[in-house]
Order: structure tokens, then sequence, then C-alpha cells
């Protein structure tokens, strides 16, 4: 009796709707290898964002400026092959959306070389014209308000914004453009939490907070900072893993069995029969026996390393 395979189907930003419909929060992730990928898919969480991000995770950038098109088509293909069921979601990086061709241009490669399904963009009512373009070539887009990464050299120092009358009003008439642009989601990024949940109840879209509060419709974190791979982790992190602790403790053990000859053990070595090395190394029966020789006329310890064979 042959077995069935039963077959994955990818989420789509229908599916996104629909849980933002039902009232269900959305967990979005940041994944940036095929390994990781494939475990968060397998935990079932449903967006997976290729930040940016990976410019200071796992690139050692000093921040997201650096992080280049090929750079994130390549971390992107490597996520899209791990998760087959997760909407995998490409961070355009910076100036690779400056003009609304060039836009469209690279959100397809997104799409048609690393096969991720969405795209997601900076900016408000300045990418409005953008997103909307990016849109009506079929790619599904996510935007981003409030603090913008590849902003910060403008920006300043990393900072809750909307605390004032002004900001907040702005990043109002931000996120109603994301939403007028066909964005199907949108990112809140340090925004004061009553605020957030006002921009939320305002949007027929989904909000992902991150450093936004509870209020969002979803959430979304760095992967990094979820695990614990450093020591430090922003406030608006909580890290649900310390992997940092873990992987220090298992390189150091690992180095200590080295240098005390513990490492490989036997459980970790595989022997080959030891008339078969006799003959290899020409000190079997065999070379006895066509040499004429006996034992005593052997060379000592078979042929050496620099004769022919």
């Amino acid at each position: 009796m042959s077995g069935s395979t039963e077959t994955i189907r990818r989420l789509t930003v229908g599916d996104v709707a629909k849980l933002h419909e039902d009232g269900q929060r959305i967990p979005m992730l940041t994944a940036y290898d095929y390994p990781t990928a494939k475990l968060l898919d397998e935990a079932g969480i449903p967006l997976l964002l290729v930040g940016d991000s990976v410019g200071r995770a796992m690139l050692g950038y000093e921040n997201e400026i650096s992080v280049t098109m090929d750079a994130m088509l390549h971390h992107t293909a490597a996520v899209a092959r791990g998760a087959k069921r997760a909407l995998v979601i490409g961070d355009m990086p910076f100036l690779s959306y400056s003009t609304a061709d060039g836009a469209v241009a690279n959100a397809g490669r997104f799409l048609s070389e690393a096969g991720a399904q969405a795209v997601k963009v900076e900016g408000g009512v300045r990418t409005q014209r953008t997103i909307e373009a990016i849109v009506k070539a079929g790619i599904p887009t996510m935007g981003h308000i409030g603090w913008t990464p590849q902003a910060a050299n403008a920006a300043g120092k990393v900072r809750v914004l909307g605390k004032n009358r002004e900001q907040a009003r702005t990043l109002l008439h931000e996120a109603l453009a994301v939403q007028e642009g066909g964005a199907f989601a949108i990112v809140l990024e340090l925004v004061p939490e009553q605020l957030a949940a006002a921009i939320t109840d305002r949007l027929r879209i989904p909000t992902i907070g991150i450093g936004a509060g509870a209020g969002c419709s979803g959430q979304v974190q760095v992967i990094t900072d979820l695990l614990g791979i450093d020591a430090w982790h922003p406030k608006h992190s909580k890290p649900y893993a310390d992997l940092r602790g873990t992987i220090l403790a298992a390189a150091t053990a690992w180095a200590g069995d080295v240098v005390a000859g513990t490492f490989p053990g036997t459980e970790q070595t595989v022997r080959m029969d030891d008339e078969v090395l006799d003959e290899v190394l020409g000190r079997g029966q065999s070379d006895r026996g066509a040499a004429g020789r006996n034992a005593d006329e052997m060379i000592p310890g078979g042929i050496p390393l620099d004769r022919d064979l």
C-alpha cells in the first residue's frame, strides 16, 4: 500500500487578511537562513520577514544602510527554501525603491529570483506612490512607519516616535497613506502603545508592532533577540532562550575534549579491517609472497609515504 504525502500550502496575503478579520493576533519573526526558516516554519510562524536587520544581526554591519540587494536576495532565497508554509517577505534595502520603476524592478526580483511572496518598504506619505506602483505590478507589499532604520542617518539616535502632538498626527497620516497605497499590512516600530492602538483601530489592514505595545494586530521580533544570541537585547524584546550561553558552553566543552584527546571517541570514529590496512601499506601476506621475503626482510612499518604503491 503506497503512502500519501500531505501537500503543504503556502500562506497568502489573503490568509493574513482572514486572520486579521477573525481577530487573531499575527506572529511574525525575522529569518535570515535556511535552517532557522525551516524550524520557524515547523513552529507554525505564519509570517517570516527577511529583514535588512540581517546587516546588524548576521553580517556585522554598523547599521542596515550597508545591506545590498544582492545580500537581501541571497538571504531571502535561503529562507524561502527553508519555509514551505510561511509567507516570506523580503525587506527592500536602502535605495532599492527610490524611484517607482526601480522599486517595481527590484521588488520583482524578490519574487522571481529569491522566491519571496511579498516585500516590505519603509516610509508613509513619501512612499505611498511607490507602494501603489509595486502593488499595481501584482506584488504584495507591507509598509513600515515609526522608527525606520534606513532613515537612521537623518533621524539621529534610535528613539520612540509619536510622543508629541505633531509626531503623533504625522504617524496617523503616514499609516493611512500606506493603507491607501494598497499595502496588505504595516509595521509600527517604536511607537507609544496608545498611539499604536489608535492607529490599529483606524486601519482596515493589520498592524505588526515592534516596540509598539500589545494593541497591534500582531507582533514581530528579530530572531537573534528572541533566541538570546547577544548579551544585550533591546527594551522591546524578550529573550525566550539563552543560545549565547548554550553555544558558549558547547564550544568550550568540545574544545576541552579535543585538547584532552577524548574527542573523537569510538562513537564518532570509523575503523577499517587491519589486514586490509596491512595490504595497503605493503606489509601483508601477499607482499611477502610476491617478494619472496620472510617477515624479517619486510620494510619496517611498510611502504614509506614517498614511495609509489
